[in-house]
């Protein structure tokens, strides 16, 4: 990674416009001899890809397994590794949370435990954002506080939500209150330091009152915690690169990660065809934008190879409408995999292209995880995407004499 003092003393404002479309989850593994990529039919994913260069990018490093906030981080250009935040804090500033650096933060999921407490659906089922807006409306009127500290509870999409303890005192240095699979036993955090040992005992408190007042909320009868986190200091996308950034994503944890590198969020709907709409409506007032397609990592998550396959094939459906804006620079990747096989995120590399007319075409016949491989750009971190993608948009001085 490109030490933060040469970025900035090379990094230069241009009319360039450079895209990240970032199809979440988007590596998979084989099942019947084909990954999901390999699958699905998709021409103009294809044929973008004849015309690029290709490659595999890990998020993090080799072996090692990402969550969505580092993976993100590193997409941006950030050094995850240096720079780590917390799921909580992502989430919080998705929603439009104005935090104070005393607060702290949790992602929450609303969850089902059976009469021992083993978690048998780490989701609820996927309740509606009705029903999830419901019952963090219950708890918010049946918890306010715990031993002096306000808590106070967001809802989110489906089966997740927002936490957020104020108080003084307050110590992020906790476990995730979440074993994050099925099967095993409801658990509370632990501290990780002397200090934050009252915090973990508060927390454990209210996860306690919680549980006990949405017995009669089945399947929606306990609740997660994972990604205790403070907001953190953090230099702007602007400050790094000179760029003037914007997001285009539907979901909380991803809107919040671009505020915190300093993106304006763009208002948009639900489908695929109004982000796209949104990124029309947007084209002259910034030089840099994130799509994120979430989709492929939902279907990936549930293990249904298939719905990730469609989801992949209406991604292609889209492309051609985001590649009439004729953007200078369009990078196509994913944050990390999710094979549906393993139905979680996997250490897996994701394939990666990279269009502008400043490249040397590989002329591979698909964008796919085996094709890809064999594309000059090889398989680097993702890290190093930002510098690629301004170099392509001659945003990057000479380094050196």
């Amino acid at each position: 990674m490109i030490p933060d003092n040469i970025f900035r003393s090379l990094a230069i404002q241009t009319e360039s416009k450079l895209i990240l479309i970032v199809m979440d989850g988007i590596g998979g593994l084989p099942v019947r001899g084909k990954t999901e990529l390999e699958a699905a039919k998709t021409p103009n994913l294809d044929r973008l890809a004849y015309q690029s260069i290709c490659g595999l990018i890990d998020p993090i490093s080799y072996g090692i397994t990402p969550g969505s906030g580092p993976s993100h981080l590193a997409l941006f250009g950030y050094d995850p590794f240096r720079f780590e935040i917390g799921r909580g804090v992502m989430e919080a500033l998705g929603i439009g949370l104005k935090l104070t650096e005393e607060d702290l933060t949790a992602r929450g999921n609303f969850a089902t435990i059976d009469e021992n407490e083993i978690i048998v659906d780490r989701r609820a089922g996927r309740i509606s954002t009705e029903k999830n807006q419901e019952i963090c409306q219950f708890l918010q009127n049946e918890i306010r506080e715990v031993d002096g500290i306000r808590v106070s509870i967001y809802p989110g999409k489906e089966h997740r939500f927002v936490i957020v303890f104020q108080g003084e005192g307050l110590k992020d240095n906790l476990i995730d209150a979440d074993p994050q699979k099925d099967g095993k036993k409801a658990k509370g955090t632990e501290s990780l330091t002397a200090e934050a040992q009252r915090t973990a005992e508060i927390v454990n408190a209210y996860l306690k009152k919680a549980t006990e007042a949405l017995k009669l909320f089945h399947p929606a009868n306990t609740i997660l915690l994972r990604g205790f986190s403070k907001i953190p200091n953090i230099p702007s996308m602007f400050e790094r690169f000179k760029l003037k950034p914007a997001a285009i994503a539907t979901y909380p944890m991803y809107r919040g990660l671009a505020r915190l590198v300093g993106m304006d969020v763009l208002e948009t709907g639900e489908t695929l065809r109004d982000e796209v709409e949104t990124l029309k409506n947007n084209f002259n007032r910034y030089d840099f934008f994130y799509i994120h397609f979430k989709k492929t990592d939902s279907a990936g998550e549930d293990g249904d190879f298939k719905k990730k396959v469609k989801a992949i094939e209406e991604i292609d459906r889209i492309l051609p409408s985001i590649l009439k804006l004729k953007p200078d620079v369009l990078v196509v990747t994913g944050d990390h995999s999710t094979p549906a096989v393993l139905k979680s995120h996997s250490w897996h590399p994701n394939p990666i292209l990279l269009h502008s007319k400043y490249i040397r075409p590989d002329r591979i016949r698909r964008f796919t995880e085996r094709q890809c491989q064999k594309g000059q750009l090889g398989r680097f971190p993702a890290v190093e995407i930002i510098p690629l993608m301004l170099a392509n948009g001659l945003k990057l001085k000479k380094f050196g004499a």
